[in-house]
């Protein structure tokens, strides 16, 4: 059966709507023409309303320690538990005179960092949670120490003393209170974290709670770096309460019988995962499973252990993510149908998902439940709390944007053939934390906030289409000839042809177009059957199966896209992953591709050499 002629699953969703107002400079102003609707004073109205509708269900859950790929049994935190435990960890930090005050928090998503995020903010300290990457997989520390000089945390906790000893140890700490959940490292006096339960609430907690308004700092989220130095955004309670209001004006109206359930790895560092995903559970009352796996070959076993358990109402992740699981569940009839069985929506970000890897998992739902389902994604920043459009409405192609959120006001600045994106609404941040000049640049003359990220209207002559990436506009470049080239929407493009053999790529020109890209292991291993199991990745990379297959999905390509600033002429495999301490790529996968093309001149000047240097291949 062909998955494009079966109906979607049908939510009910509004229709897309835009009002569009056109200037004479070009400068087109897009609005959403439905209004918010209320949004809450404080994120933590929703915690206390779902603990008393709901007390006895389950908030939060992560597996305790065990053998298994998932690991042991689930840990559950209801309503009623997290409410008080909330209010405890606030009358603690109150106790401390934290009031005001920075808290770094070194953890992935766990019970302990949920309590102490909702307990700062119950009592008015500011929570600045950190990539565990700048702790854990950074060399030099450097972004790590940066940050703590810019907060100066007066208290800094630590998930496991003796995992994040090393970066502990490089702070200087005088002065700062360190927290561990468990095994405290050697040498360094430190609080148990069951220290901030143990406090009976007092009037002091309450009174703190009702002094907040939208203006107060509720966290610092630290840009991902993909643009140069992560930045300190200040994000606010109005920033918080808005996204989930922006999210249930778009979305079909909630059921009580049907409460949302969600198993989800995204880190609570970066704003999708800790704003939207986190958030938005909490304001519906649902449940969210921490997921321990990744989209990596060594933690994927865990994310498929935890969906045996788990069947979603939502599924969100990034497109590698949907790479993995697919083979999984065409293949895994039982675990496909437990996943599809409660699903209302699936949603993507963070880099492009390849049109044939959206049309295997519609394949899946198809035969699963007989129904196409509503697979979409969005737009968000750091900067504008995660989420300000998205896509809200029954579509079958990838790459596209949707329109602006009610309340969100875009402008559209032209630029050559697409617009450069601007963002006016209550998710936009007041400014980067401590940082008045970065803050002064980041917007124009009419407050609009410039992120730099370029979109093309899907039809021009019907908005209702909404709006598709065209990429950023920095990355954009001129060939030899004098050809512009469109960086992010010929990457998106050229992903899509060289799937699943290629994971990402940078794209470089001369006086035609070349990509250096990362190869997908297993898709390569796939190709070598005479190679071992065991083989090296340079193997891998030089076999003549692998420069075929490559060969011939670039001639594809350019067999579609036969102009100078589309057609790849050249590509070359690169053994060496994306570093983050050289900025080439963030811990959500966001690829810089100027500093990782710097960084690999001497790659780049291989690619272009004449004859071609080893293991280019050429179109």
């Amino acid at each position: 059966m062909d998955h494009h002629s079966v109906p979607f699953l049908k939510l009910e969703r509004p229709a897309p709507a835009a009002r569009v107002t056109r200037r004479d400079d070009g400068v087109q102003i897009v609005e959403c023409p439905r209004a918010l609707g209320p949004v809450a004073r404080h994120l933590l109205e929703f915690l206390d309303r779902a603990a008393a509708a709901h007390p006895d269900r389950v908030f939060l859950a992560q597996r305790g320690p065990g053998d298994g790929p998932g690991g042991g049994a689930w840990i559950e935190l209801t309503y009623a538990r997290a409410a008080a435990q909330t209010d405890a960890v606030a009358q603690a930090l109150l106790d401390r005179g934290l009031a005001g005050e920075r808290i770094m928090i070194l953890s992935e998503n766990s019970l302990e960092h949920a309590l102490l995020m909702l307990g700062a903010m119950r009592m008015g300290a500011v929570a600045v949670p950190v990539s565990p990457a700048y702790s854990l997989l950074s060399t030099d520390l450097a972004k790590l120490r940066s940050i703590h000089a810019r907060v100066a945390p007066r208290l800094v906790f630590a998930q496991n003393g003796r995992m994040y000893g090393r970066a502990l140890a490089a702070l200087p700490l005088d002065g700062a209170e360190v927290v561990c959940a468990a095994a405290p490292p050697e040498g360094m006096a430190v609080t148990d974290f069951a220290a901030l339960l143990a406090p009976t609430p007092g009037p002091g907690v309450a009174a703190a709670y009702a002094a907040q308004d939208g203006d107060t700092m509720a966290k610092i989220l630290f840009t991902s770096g993909s643009t140069g130095e992560p930045k300190g955004v200040i994000n606010t309670q109005r920033m918080l309460c808005a996204v989930p209001a922006m999210r249930d004006n778009m979305s079909e109206p909630p059921d009580p019988a049907r409460p949302a359930v969600v198993l989800d790895w995204l880190p609570w560092h970066h704003t999708y995962g800790g704003n939207v995903v986190f958030d938005t559970v909490m304001s519906q009352g649902g449940t969210l499973y921490i997921d321990g796996g990744r989209p990596t070959p060594e933690l994927f076993a865990a994310t498929i252990a935890n969906l045996r358990d788990v069947a979603p109402t939502t599924f969100s992740s990034v497109p590698a993510a949907y790479a993995m699981l697919a083979p999984v569940l065409e293949k895994d009839e039982a675990l496909c149908r437990h996943f599809f069985s409660r699903l209302r929506s699936l949603t993507y970000g963070g880099a492009a998902l390849p049109q044939d890897l959206f049309d295997r998992v519609q394949a899946l739902a198809v035969r699963t439940i007989g129904r196409r389902i509503n697979f979409s994604t969005g737009h968000g920043a750091t900067e504008t709390g995660g989420f300000e459009m998205g896509v809200h409405w029954e579509s079958d192609v990838t790459g596209q944007l949707g329109l602006p959120a009610p309340a969100t006001v875009l402008k559209l600045v032209p630029v050559a053939d697409k617009f450069e994106v601007r963002f006016k609404g209550p998710g936009v941040m007041p400014g980067y934390y401590a940082d008045p000049a970065r803050t002064a640049a980041a917007f124009d003359e009419e407050g609009f906030f410039k992120l730099g990220d370029a979109v093309r209207w899907v039809d021009p002559d019907d908005p209702a289409q909404g709006l598709a990436f065209a990429g950023r506009v920095a990355e954009d470049f001129k060939l030899a000839t004098g050809t512009w080239v469109h960086a992010g929407a010929l990457r998106v493009t050229l992903l899509a042809s060289l799937s699943p053999l290629v994971q990402d790529l940078l794209l470089t020109g001369d006086g035609y177009l070349g990509a250096l890209a990362w190869p997908n292991p297993a898709a390569l291993r796939a190709l070598c059957p005479d190679l071992p199991a065991d083989a090296p990745p340079a193997a891998l990379l030089a076999h003549e199966n692998v420069a075929a297959a490559l060969g011939e999905a670039l001639r594809r390509h350019n067999a579609a896209h036969d102009h100078s600033s589309t057609r790849v002429e050249r590509i070359l495999l690169m053994a060496e992953p994306p570093s983050i301490d050289a900025g080439e790529i963030t811990d959500k996968r966001y690829v810089n591709q100027r500093a990782a093309l710097e960084r690999r001149a001497d790659l780049v000047a291989k690619l272009f050499a004449e004859p071609p240097g080893e293991g280019v291949v050429v179109a």
